[in-house]
């Protein structure tokens, strides 16, 4: 058996790009015991977590718990000092840079905001790896690029500049970007940043009926609890909870790990859990 795959492994799809069918190319991350050094201080200590094939995995805790950064090992832009994150029992170092683009799609935080590109251009840079050195754009290139713009609300911006466009608009587009890369597993680093409510709705909505294996962090309690699967709590580089957010989500942990006084109900809408805040008294 080769060093970085595990007994069983199912053996990645070549994947062509396009959308599939309900329960197909959807693929699992295991993240094992996985050590990550930043700026010569371990962020990320021996964590270990899964995003289960077809779910959304929310990544939670507060800011400089490790999220961004192990998230950021998951689409390969750092290395971890130890441990390994898998895909589908693959470990994702054993990829070519173009094949694991097939595989995981990425909104980081770092935008790259500056791209001299219209809006259009932007979100076709997501069809990149299926293309060959100048390569052209073909119709299924064409049709995946517009689904994306219209999916997330930004078809009629499609000549525009992305400079000119607003930090919540850039945000979809970057989004759309994602999308357009029609990868089995997203990643994404606090996606509802920038956005107003209507659209933080609409995104999340998206990514409920999309139902690709999905890794997200988010600052939103409240959100992370109705449309993620399963969340992981993040406490100084290292994972706390793991569960369902119902089980996850409760006023002792929300107090030692976030340092807040919160009662948790059920929300009169969805029956999700919603966390009501005490902003009069520390936890």
């Amino acid at each position: 058996m080769r060093a970085g795959r595990r007994a069983g492994a199912a053996v990645l799809p070549e994947g062509a790009g396009a959308e599939d069918g309900p329960g197909e190319r959807r693929l699992r991350i295991d993240i094992e015991d996985l050590n990550v050094a930043y700026a010569g201080r371990m962020v990320v200590a021996g964590a270990h977590l899964i995003a289960a094939a077809g779910e959304i995995t929310g990544l939670v805790g507060p800011n400089g718990s490790g999220k961004s950064t192990l998230l950021r090992t998951v689409y390969r832009h750092l290395r971890p000092v130890a441990g390994r994150v898998l895909l589908q029992g693959t470990d994702i170092r054993e990829l070519s840079p173009a094949r694991s683009a097939r595989h995981i799609a990425a909104l980081p935080q770092e935008r790259g905001e500056d791209f001299e590109l219209t809006v259009r251009e932007v979100v076709a840079m997501g069809r990149t790896p299926y293309k060959r050195a100048f390569a052209g754009e073909d119709a299924a290139d064409r049709d995946m690029v517009a689904r994306a713009l219209a999916d997330v609300g930004m078809a009629n911006h499609s000549a525009c500049r992305f400079t000119e466009l607003s930090g919540g608009e850039r945000q979809r587009v970057l989004l759309a970007r994602a999308f357009a890369q029609a990868a089995d597993v997203l990643v994404l680093d606090e996606p509802t940043n920038h956005l107003d409510i209507r659209h933080q709705v609409e995104l999340l909505a998206l990514l409920r009926g999309r139902r690709r294996t999905t890794l997200v962090s988010l600052h939103d309690l409240n959100a992370a609890a109705s449309v993620c699967d399963r969340l992981h709590v993040l406490h100084e580089g290292r994972v706390v909870a793991s569960g369902a957010p119902r089980d996850v989500l409760r006023p002792a942990l929300l107090a030692e790990v976030f340092g807040v006084r919160a009662a948790v109900v059920e929300h009169p809408l969805t029956g999700d859990p919603l966390i009501a805040f005490d902003h009069r008294e520390g936890p």
